[in-house]
Parts: structure tokens; C-alpha cells; sequence
């Protein structure tokens, strides 16, 4: 699977696209669509399901350096408001603030991010180190680890500083329930 079909697979879900779209008109800086919701309609459409089968929610990343909670929270009411009447569960993350919390959320270290690929770039599997985003009249897709894992419905780790096997298996369960045909990778 080469970026374009991935993104043609991706874009079947109206939701996808309209969230990519809102971004693109608030020009939220550094904002990205990623990660299951693009991956796991992409696994709908390859595996003939509905495309938001299994899709617990939408994640939005942006970097803005302005890392007050008020400010994070003023982005996701604003979001919220204009993408309520998709009836999707959307999560809206600064990656600016991520280091804030995630250690006493999740008890690993997490070291200050510099832009909101670095977000992706710490994902728990890489199939999911996906994000898409409006560019121009077209679409940037940041994917550092390619589309094979997404064609071949394969659930890899990403070891790096914040992997967590328990997470892990968590996660890839819950994936394998929904999408049998998923190839999970043991975490080592």
C-alpha cells in the first residue's frame, strides 16, 4: 500500500474528513488527525466492515506553545462546537502539554515534545505513527514507518521511552476482538 491508497482508504470516513477539514479552516498550528481512527477505517474498508466499526474515537494533535490548560481547553470547546453534530467522540491533544501530565497518568517519564510528529513518534504500535492533515489543496500524510503494517492488518510495538507491554497487550486485545484478522506481534 502506497500513501495514496492509504489516504483514499482513509477518507471513506466522513468523519475523518470533516475533522481534517475543521482543522484546515481554524489553522490550529501543527494539527494533525491521527492514528486509529485513520488506521482502523482503512482496516473497515480492506476487511469489508462499516468504516467506523471499532473506532472508539478521533484524536487531534496540535503543537502550540502556549501550554496553560485554559488555552488547550479554549481549542477543544472551539472544536468541540463546530464538530458536535458529527456525534464522534474527538480527543484534542496540545502536544506542547503532553509532558504535564503524562506521568502522573500513565507513571512512565515523558520528555518535552518539539512538534506533534514527536507525539506520534512515541505511539505504542507503530501501524497506528500515522497523521493526516490538509496541505494546500491536497493532503500531507506523516507516516515514518510506511502503510505495510496497515495493508497486512499487522499490530507491531514500538519500543521507545514510554513503551508499555501491559498497554500493549491491552490495546492489540481490544484491536483483535474487533478486526480477527489482525497479526498481533508479541511485545519482547
Amino acid at each position: 500500500m502506497n500513501r495514496d491508497e492509504f489516504l483514499a482508504l482513509a477518507l471513506r470516513n466522513p468523519v475523518n474528513v470533516a475533522i481534517i477539514d475543521e482543522l484546515h479552516r481554524l489553522a490550529l498550528p501543527d494539527a494533525w488527525l491521527v492514528s486509529g481512527c485513520l488506521v482502523q477505517t482503512v482496516w473497515n474498508a480492506l476487511t469489508g466492515r462499516a468504516v467506523d466499526h471499532g473506532i472508539a474515537d478521533y484524536d487531534v494533535f496540535y503543537f502550540d506553545p502556549d501550554i496553560s490548560w485554559e488555552a488547550e481547553d479554549a481549542v477543544i470547546r472551539k472544536l468541540d462546537a463546530r464538530l458536535t453534530h458529527l456525534g464522534a467522540k474527538i480527543e484534542i491533544r496540545n502536544q506542547a502539554r503532553v509532558h504535564l501530565w503524562y506521568p502522573d497518568k500513565h507513571g512512565l517519564p515523558y520528555p518535552p515534545l518539539t512538534r506533534s510528529t514527536d507525539g506520534l513518534d512515541r505511539f505504542l504500535t507503530q501501524n497506528t505513527q500515522v497523521g493526516v492533515r490538509r496541505a494546500g489543496d491536497g493532503y500531507e500524510v506523516y507516516a515514518p514507518h510506511g502503510f505495510d503494517d496497515v495493508a497486512g492488518l499487522i499490530a507491531r510495538p514500538n519500543p521507545g521511552p514510554n513503551f508499555s507491554a501491559a498497554n500493549y497487550a491491552v490495546k492489540t486485545a481490544r484491536w483483535k476482538t474487533l478486526w480477527p484478522e489482525l497479526t498481533v506481534i508479541a511485545a519482547d
